[in-house]
């Protein structure tokens, strides 16, 4: 009889084992990024340019005009050849460690730094990235709404952005329940398309135009101090173009993946396609738009232009259809943190009540922040250079060097060093930029307006 009893507890903790595996499976298969793993490679295609051509693209040529053209020129292609390396890095340590997948940008930070550092170095960066591009594209869904009425019925009754940005959210309220990345495939492939296009409309629009009469190139500031902080504020303003880092690995999560054939084959043929788009928008906007308006170019290209009426009307049309794409793409990891926290540390049931009661509490939350401060663009150099410079220029880099451990010296290492003190020195210079744009603007903002 003695002899029995371990034999049956040891059935027992194999059970509760494997009925602790299957509940676990069975949450990861209701979980949005780790649902559907049937991904092509072109999906990592539009998912990516989707996430990194933000309405960021048409504050290009304003960055510029306050960088001037060697330095404009110079952190333009340092950044794309930087980001690009150290999406190369996530794309590889997605699957290095032999039958594991890193599915979230927080699971690589807990086996880079440990199960505890790991969350903290990383979750509050990304849901800060997350939120705040999501609460941005609220108020810029809104804004291009608005300029697109302004455009198409000029002696129509004005309405508050407020309520634009309300007619922008309905649009979420419904799409925000598609239930993971591959279900938002279309939408993000029209989001994809909608971005080059007014991406385009913008240069080309530009070299219609000309050179203006009165181009200048120095700088707009008239004191010494400004032309350095608006220098520091343009850095931020790039350092956010080319923010698509956030929602890598859970865009590669979605690739199927065997022992033979990686999912790392398939998204970086993605990324180098999605890297060739985005080069594609940046440079002829950026360059184009400061080469035919100097200095004097607005925040924004499309004010510039004004002319033709229709082309400037269906561009704002364009960028309000990609915010709505973008908006998915960044929400879709927060609604995974969401619903993973609430499955389970909070051991709630996984269905679609749930799903449905959590979304919405949070594109109620991004639009009514959206609504309460439009002047949230002004916030984001000063949040770009602090969310958006680490989790794109250096934190993979370091989770490289902790985990690779590159001999010291070796090319790995110095070039993993060289992105960490540009990736810093944008995280410490483009909110001190960003800082006193706030307060120089500060006295015209008015909430609600």
């Amino acid at each position: 009889m003695g002899t029995q009893a371990p034999i049956d507890h040891t059935y027992d903790r194999q059970r509760s084992v494997e009925e602790k595996l299957e509940k676990q499976k069975a949450i990861d298969d209701w979980l949005p990024i780790t649902s559907s793993r049937n991904a092509k490679w072109w999906y990592s295609t539009f998912h990516n340019v989707t996430a990194m051509v933000g309405a960021g693209v048409l504050g290009l040529p304003y960055a510029m005009a306050e960088l001037g053209w060697g330095p404009g020129v110079a952190v333009m292609v340092l950044s794309w050849i930087i980001t690009l390396y150290t999406l190369w890095q996530m794309v590889e340590m997605h699957e290095m460690v032999p039958g594991r997948r890193f599915d979230r940008y927080h699971e690589l930070g807990q086996y880079a730094f440990g199960e505890k550092l790991g969350l903290y170095i990383v979750v509050p960066q990304q849901l800060l990235v997350e939120v705040g591009v999501n609460i941005l594209y609220m108020v810029t869904g809104g804004q291009s709404l608005q300029k697109f009425q302004k455009t198409v019925c000029p002696s129509c009754t004005p309405i508050k952005t407020t309520y634009f940005i309300m007619i922008f959210a309905s649009v979420h309220f419904v799409l925000s329940h598609l239930p993971n990345f591959n279900s938002i495939a279309g939408v993000s492939l029209a989001a994809a398309v909608m971005s080059l296009s007014y991406s385009t409309i913008a240069w080309t629009a530009s070299l219609h135009k000309g050179v203006q009469p009165d181009v200048q190139y120095g700088y707009a500031a008239k004191s010494t101090a400004g032309t350095v902080f608006n220098f520091f504020a343009a850095l931020g303003d790039v350092a956010f173009a080319y923010a698509g880092h956030n929602v890598v690995l859970e865009i590669q999560a979605t690739i199927p993946s065997t022992p033979e054939k990686p999912s790392k084959g398939p998204m970086w043929r993605g990324v180098i396609v999605a890297y060739i788009i985005v080069a594609l928008c940046y440079f002829p906007v950026a360059l184009i738009g400061y080469w035919m308006y100097g200095n004097s170019v607005e925040g924004n290209i499309l004010i510039s232009l004004e002319k033709p009426a229709w082309l400037i009307a269906m561009a704002n049309m364009f960028v309000v259809i990609h915010v709505i794409g973008s908006y998915q793409i960044y929400a879709m990891p927060v609604f995974d943190m969401m619903e993973t926290a609430l499955v389970k540390k909070l051991h709630f049931k996984p269905t679609r009540t749930l799903r449905f009661v959590t979304r919405n509490i949070y594109v109620a939350f991004t639009m009514f922040i959206g609504m309460t401060f439009p002047f949230f663009s002004g916030l984001l150099s000063f949040f770009g250079g602090f969310a958006f410079a680490p989790t794109t220029y250096f934190l993979p880099c370091i989770m490289w060097l902790a985990i690779y451990k590159p001999r010291r010296y070796s090319l790995s290492w110095w070039t993993n060093w060289f992105c960490i003190v540009v990736g810093v020195l944008l995280m410490v210079l483009a909110p001190i930029g960003g800082l006193r744009l706030i307060i120089i603007q500060a006295k015209t903002y008015s909430f609600y307006s």
